[in-house]
Formats: structure tokens, sequence, C-alpha cells
């Protein structure tokens, strides 16, 4: 899944290069690039599908060479990802009924590579051989207010686990409480299932998109007319609440793979190198009296930072952000505000 912006990690994730696009680790590869290799001895090239808009066609393959025109999966507007997996689901059964499908985020960062591969794997065993519907969920190590939360059955031996409920998004109490107890994981919103299993749980759980998916003839040039129809009529609806939160035979398999979201400044910041003052510093940056602050800004540009304790600093293209660490979901908001106000140039 290739198509959001990222709107948190703004002003380096804008709509005109979202962050999957962009070497946000500087280390001379984009977070697709990245997700595309950590799936080497899982499947092979040509089994990779993305999933993006339509306005990131030329940008994924730039990206990634590799991908053919049957593998691009062109949306002609962001309907969050309910559709975007019946989209991919629907072409790839069309294909191969008896495909085994593994739903990732382009956008994320897993640190162990290899236990990631092992728990894949596991997880494609597991959904070849059973009618089950499989997430990734990961050990917390703090109360983040950020993540979505899933509960599951600690009685049961082994790193699968059964689902018993789902929390998006908990306040701060309510995320102590949770890391506490040691039966929630985060959701990190991979998925592990069959062809089969989840077309069944559309039609069980979310019928009306299966109705729109289900008739197209894919692989054919009628794809792109039948496509740009059914986003214009289909519900926008995350693949949670279409599906995860609905169905009965949803499974958790507990991971422990160095993952972030990097959905937010705050992430890159708990992932980065600091130095003696708790600070990240990408950029000509000089701080005095400056602790546990992440200040990313153009090289040619020297920056001198004072007296500043818990800040982001970050200047991309046209816009300068200043904003407390602790009120980093804020970003959003101001993007959307720039939505309101139409400055489109600033986002």
């Amino acid at each position: 899944m290739a198509g959001g912006v990222g709107s948190r990690f703004w002003p380096f994730s804008r709509v005109n290069n979202p962050k999957q696009f962009q070497d946000v680790l500087g280390i001379g590869k984009s977070l697709l690039q990245l997700t595309a290799e950590r799936f080497e001895g899982v499947c092979p090239k040509e089994n990779i599908y993305v999933v993006t808009n339509d306005i990131y066609g030329d940008l994924v393959k730039e990206h990634l060479p590799f991908i053919s025109d049957d593998q691009l999966l062109l949306e002609p507007c962001g309907k969050n990802t309910a559709p975007c997996v019946a989209y991919a689901a629907f072409k790839i059964a069309s294909k191969n009924p008896k495909a085994n499908l593994i739903v990732s985020p382009s956008d994320h960062i897993i640190l162990r590579g290899e236990e990631f591969k092992r728990n894949l794997n596991t997880g494609l065993q597991i959904a070849a051989n059973n009618d089950v519907l499989l997430t990734l969920g990961i050990k917390p190590n703090r109360p983040d207010t950020g993540y979505g939360y899933i509960k599951f059955d600690a009685q049961e031996p082994g790193e699968l686990k059964k689902v018993q409920a789902f929390t998006e998004k908990p306040n701060l109490e309510k995320a102590e409480g949770f890391v506490k107890s040691g039966n929630y994981v985060w959701n990190a919103g991979i998925f592990v299932w069959s062809a089969k299993a989840i077309l069944e749980a559309f039609k069980t759980h979310s019928p009306a998109l299966y109705e729109q998916f289900t008739s197209a003839t894919y692989f054919t040039e009628g794809e792109k007319a039948f496509i740009e129809e059914t986003y214009t009529n289909c519900a926008s609806i995350s693949i949670d609440y279409a599906i995860m939160e609905k169905a009965k035979n949803v499974s958790v398999l507990l991971c422990d793979i160095g993952w972030s979201d990097l959905g937010t400044w705050k992430s890159l910041y708990d992932i980065k190198d600091k130095n003696n003052q708790g600070n990240v510093l990408e950029g000509n940056i000089k701080t005095y009296d400056t602790e546990d602050c992440i200040i990313k800004t153009p090289k040619h540009r020297l920056v001198i930072a004072e007296g500043l304790k818990g800040f982001i600093v970050a200047e991309h293209d046209n816009v300068l952000l200043i904003c407390r660490k602790d009120q980093e979901q804020k970003v959003k908001e101001f993007v959307e505000e720039l939505k309101l106000n139409n400055l489109n140039e600033y986002y």
C-alpha cells in the first residue's frame, strides 16, 4: 500500500512527494525501496503488487523499476485501506485463486529484517492451512497514543493468539493500562491471509465492496475504466472497520521486529542516533543549551538553536515547522487548516 500522503510527517511529506518516496533515514534508499527489499526470500519480485494513487504511478516505477504495469494498481482517488485491499485481493485471486497474500504499508521501518521474514513465513503457513485473518502485533515498549492496540487472549500458548478487541489510538491513561496488562500489542497494519479467506470476509462483512469489485475483468484493458467508476461509488473505509473488527476468525501473531510506522516526527526521533544532549540533528546545525530535540534542515543553511527543549524544527522547501515534540499530533491539524484555506503550495 503506497498511496497515502503521511501528513503527520509534514513538511517533508507532501502531496507531490509523500514520505514513502523519500530517503527518510538518510541511507540512499526510499521507504518504498526498503519495503520491497524486505520481501526478498519471501516472494519473487513478480509477485509484488503496489497499490497507489494514479498521480504516483511514475514515482513507483522510478523507485521500483521491476514493477510491470500489471503489478501497479492505480487508484483514481484515496478511499482508505479497505477498497485498496479489495482491489488487490480480487485482482490477484483472478490470476491465482489459491494465492496467499501479505498486505504491507510502504512507509514503515523494520529494523530486524530476518525476524520479520520468519514471522511472515510462519504467517503464510498458517494462512495457507486455516481460514484465518492474521495480523502482526508488535510488543509495545512504551505507552504510545499514536498507535492502535490489539487485545489478545493471553491464556493461549505460543506466538499466535486469538484477537479479542481492537482499540484505536487511546488516551495516555488507557495506553499505560494496556502496556501494563501484558495482553495488548500495537496494530502494525500488516496482514497475512489467503485470497479465499479475505474475499469471503468481504462478502460477509462488507458486501457492498464485495459486489463492487467482484465483476471486473482484471488484467484487461477494461480494468482501468472499471476501477475509476468503482472508486467513484465505493465507501471510504479502513480495512480495520470494514473487516477486522467484525470478523470472528481474526488472530494476531506476536512479533518483536524493531517496527515503527514512522508516522510522526517523534517516531523518527525514537529510532535515530542521538548526541549527548539527546538531540537528533540533520543539517548544518549548532546548538547551545538545547536538548531532547529533532532538528532537520537543509545543509546549505546554517541553523543556530539556543535554549530549546523537546522541540521539532523541520525545514523543507518553502515551509519551516517549529513545534513542541509533545504536541506533534497537531501537525496533521496544521495541514488540514492549510487545505481549508486553499494554501496548496504549502502542503
